[in-house]
Formats: structure tokens, C-alpha cells, sequence
């Protein structure tokens, strides 16, 4: 198997777990009852550590290398799913989100980072965009198997089913062992690298900051959807099959996109991604049918879909040598404080005035954005 598509193969377990952990953790919240701030604890826990560690996780990269990274947090990843199937209480729930979040978040960095580093500099924006097509595929599996699994063996045992892809994938590392050595040893009196550096980097900040705002939309999807369909009555598999349908989008889109790469630039295609989502989610709130969900959820796909390999082949482009972990860390930061907050948030705003404002709020922020890329562009 190729380098490329053996770490791809890894990306798809591992993510499988964790994104079917998101919506079962979700779903099994909303089963005992809590509320839409409640959930949206949940969701932040994910991401609450990741944000303040995902920096010091590429700069660990940066400097082992990512084989030792990417094994522990698979193991981490897979005992932080196995918890609610112990018990899926809420206080084990708020646990094991906050487990498998920051676990998965190593596990995320150190395979960029692997990606990154793989053949010449001109193949990136290739390999990121095949990268990418397995984070879609594992994320069409996973709501599919967390629904499924749901209604067929309840809770506890969707947990169980979920924690296997992540052992597999840790396994399949541990026996073929075939993670390439790229780290950087600090030169001695170097100077510190510092957050503020690459904060100041003219070519690195705008990057981030879209990298924010389209991963603030997936997120937020993420969060809503499973609670506006038990609001409209939908079943976990029927909500499974809908979020699915986005992850569908997310595959077909990424598949052209080698092919878009090679003809049209980063902010071009960043300025339509922010459009086509800004519209789906301003839709959303005047449907309940769910054909017409399921087909807003695969536009809101290829809108968000398109964006994430042009905007990883830019951040290595403009790395500093040497801090390409850092840069992918802070990157993870800058999503993971916006995965943190905005559930918090919306999950206030949904407590107090139901799901639509937050839909449209996201819609007027995204199409925002597309205006501001628009100009850059």
C-alpha cells in the first residue's frame, strides 16, 4: 500500500470513531432528557483542551516526530468511547468527550503532519485533497453507524461498536510501524518560537482566521442537527442518513478537487465555499421534510467540503521550517476555541429561542466571510 493512502486508511478509522462518538454522545444526551445548553457542554468538551494544547501537540510533533503521537492517542481515543458503554450517564458522557476529543486532536495533527511531509512540495495540494476525501468517507460512515447502531442495539452498545475502528486502525500502526522519522531538533541558542510570530505572518493570518469560520460552520451543523430533527420528530437513523448526506457532498466535491486546484486559486475557491454554506444554512430553518433536509445537508457539504485542502496546502506553504506541527497546532486552536464557545453560546440561543436563530445567525456569518474573501480574493 502507498505511504499516502496507508495514513488515509488510518485518518478513516480513527475519524469514523470520533465523529460517530460526537452524535451518540449527542443523541444519548438528548434520550435522558438534557437541553440544548446541556448538549452544548458536551460538544465544547471536545474541543476545550485541544484548544489550549494543541500548539504544545505540534510542537511535540515537530520534535518526536509523529509515529509515538498518533499510537497513544489511538489507544486514548478508542478507551475514551468504551467509557459510555460502561455507563452512559451524563457525567460519564461529559468525560469521555472531553477523552476523545483531545486524543483525536494528536492523532489530527500528527497525521497532517505526516501528510504534509509526503513527496515534493508541488504534490501537496494533491495529497491534501485525497486526504481529505478520507476524512469525508469516515465522515458518511460514522453518523451512519452511530444511527444504526442506535436504533438496532441501543446506546451503550453504539459506543462499543464505535470504539473498534480507532483499535483497529492502532493496531494496523503498531504492526506495520510505517510512519516516516520527520522531526526537528531545536538548534542549540536558537531562538524560542513564539505564538505571536506566526500570528503577526501576513500570509499565515488570514488563513486562519477562514480556516475559523468554515470549520465554526461545520461544527455548528453538527451540534444543531441532531437536536432540530428530535425537535421535528426525526428518528437517530433518519438523523444519522441526513448528516450523512453532508458527508456524501463532502466526499463527491473533494474528489474534483485536484482537478479545481489546478484551476482556480485558494481565495476563489474559499470565497464560493463561504457562499453556497451561508445559503443552505439560511434555509434551514423552513424545512422539516426530509428529502428537502437531506438535500440542504449535501449542499452545505460542497460548500464546506471544498475549502479544507487549498486552505492545509496554503498553511504548509507559508509554514516557517521546521514549525509545520506548530502551525497545525495553532491552527487547531483557532477551530477547537470556536468549537469550544459557539456551542456554549448556541446552545443558550437555542435554549431561549429555538434552533432558527442559530441557523441564521451562522448563515448571516458565513455569507459575511464570503464577501470579505471575495475581496481578498
Amino acid at each position: 500500500m502507498k505511504p499516502l493512502f496507508y495514513f488515509i486508511l488510518l485518518t478513516v478509522l480513527s475519524h469514523v470513531g470520533f465523529v460517530g462518538s460526537r452524535i451518540t454522545v449527542s443523541l444519548s444526551a438528548i434520550n435522558q432528557g438534557a437541553s440544548p445548553l446541556a448538549i452544548g457542554v458536551l460538544m465544547a468538551l471536545y474541543a476545550v483542551i485541544p484548544m489550549l494544547l494543541a500548539v504544545q501537540a505540534g510542537r511535540l510533533v515537530d520534535r518526536v516526530g509523529a509515529f509515538r503521537p498518533i499510537a497513544v492517542a489511538g489507544v486514548i481515543v478508542a478507551a475514551g468511547m468504551l467509557l459510555p458503554f460502561a455507563s452512559h450517564e451524563m457525567p460519564v458522557l461529559f468525560v469521555s468527550a472531553t477523552v476523545v476529543g483531545t486524543a483525536f486532536m494528536m492523532q489530527h495533527i500528527a497525521l497532517n503532519h505526516v501528510i504534509g511531509n509526503l513527496g515534493e512540495a508541488s504534490e501537496r495540494p494533491v495529497n491534501f485533497s485525497w486526504f481529505a476525501l478520507g476524512y469525508s468517507v469516515s465522515g458518511f460512515l460514522g453518523p451512519l453507524l452511530a444511527g444504526f447502531a442506535i436504533d438496532l442495539a441501543g446506546h451503550g452498545a453504539a459506543f462499543l461498536m464505535l470504539a473498534l475502528p480507532p483499535a483497529v486502525g492502532t493496531g494496523l500502526l503498531l504492526w506495520k510501524r510505517g510512519v516516516p522519522s520527520v522531526h526537528h531538533e531545536p538548534r542549540p541558542g536558537a531562538a524560542p518560537n513564539r505564538v505571536a510570530d506566526l500570528l503577526r505572518d501576513p500570509r499565515l493570518l488570514p488563513v486562519f482566521l477562514f480556516s475559523a469560520l468554515l470549520a465554526t460552520g461545520w461544527d455548528v451543523y453538527t451540534f444543531v442537527i441532531p437536536i432540530y430533527g428530535t425537535q421535528i420528530g426525526l428518528s437517530p437513523s433518519t438523523i444519522g442518513i441526513v448528516m450523512s448526506s453532508f458527508a456524501l457532498a463532502t466526499f463527491m466535491v473533494r474528489l474534483a478537487m485536484p482537478s479545481v486546484a489546478r484551476r482556480l486559486s485558494e481565495w476563489t475557491v474559499i470565497c464560493a465555499a463561504l457562499l453556497i454554506a451561508g445559503i443552505a444554512y439560511s434555509l434551514f430553518p423552513r424545512v422539516t421534510q426530509v428529502p428537502y433536509l437531506i438535500a440542504l445537508s449535501f449542499l452545505l457539504g460542497l460548500g464546506l467540503g471544498c475549502a479544507q485542502p487549498m486552505i492545509m496546502a496554503a498553511l504548509y506553504a507559508a509554514s516557517p521550517p521546521g514549525r509545520q506541527g506548530e502551525v497545525v497546532g495553532m491552527r487547531t486552536t483557532m477551530i477547537n476555541a470556536s468549537t469550544t464557545f459557539m456551542p456554549l453560546a448556541f446552545g443558550a440561543l437555542g435554549t431561549a429561542l429555538g434552533m432558527g436563530p442559530i441557523l441564521w445567525t451562522m448563515a448571516g456569518f458565513l455569507l459575511l466571510g464570503s464577501w470579505l474573501a471575495g475581496r481578498r480574493r
